[in-house]
C-alpha cells in the first residue's frame, strides 16, 4: 500500500510539473515581449566651451524591443545638468531622444552623468558628458 501512494505522490508531481513548463508553440517557447532601448552612444563630450554659451547634446535611442518603452524618470549627477525626455510611450521600432543641457556659466572641467530608468531594464543606464 505504501509503494502504491508514493508512486501516486510521483505521479501527482510530475504532472504539476509538467504544468508549470512555459508555453510551447511548436518547438519555440512563448517568448515576453519587452522593450530594449539602444542608444547610438553613451557619451558625449562638449569640448571646450564659453561660458554662457549653450551646450546641449540629444542622446538618440531606438526601442529595438517587442513592446512600448517607457522612460519613467532621468536623473543628472548634479543640479547643473538638466535632462529631458519623452513622456509618452515610444513604441516598438521607433527612435527618440533625451535632451541633456549643461549650465555654461560653471566654470572649469566637468564630467556628469544622467541615469535613465525604463522599463527596459531593472537598472538605471549611465550616458556621461
Amino acid at each position: 500500500m505504501k509503494i502504491r501512494i508514493s508512486g501516486m505522490f510521483i505521479l501527482l508531481m510530475m504532472s504539476l510539473g509538467l504544468m508549470a513548463q512555459p508555453a510551447v508553440q511548436g518547438n519555440k517557447e512563448t517568448v515576453t515581449e519587452k522593450p530594449v532601448i539602444e542608444f547610438a552612444e553613451r557619451v558625449h563630450d562638449f569640448g571646450k566651451i564659453k561660458s554662457g554659451d549653450q551646450a546641449f547634446f540629444y542622446f538618440v535611442f531606438t526601442n529595438s524591443g517587442q513592446a512600448p518603452l517607457v522612460i519613467s524618470n532621468v536623473r543628472s549627477s548634479c543640479g547643473c545638468t538638466v535632462p529631458q525626455w519623452p513622456r509618452v510611450p515610444v513604441l516598438a521600432g521607433k527612435s527618440d531622444s533625451i535632451r541633456v543641457e549643461y549650465n555654461t556659466r560653471i566654470k572649469g572641467a566637468f564630467n556628469k552623468s544622467i541615469t535613465v530608468f525604463s522599463n527596459a531594464t531593472d537598472a538605471g543606464i549611465p550616458l556621461i558628458i
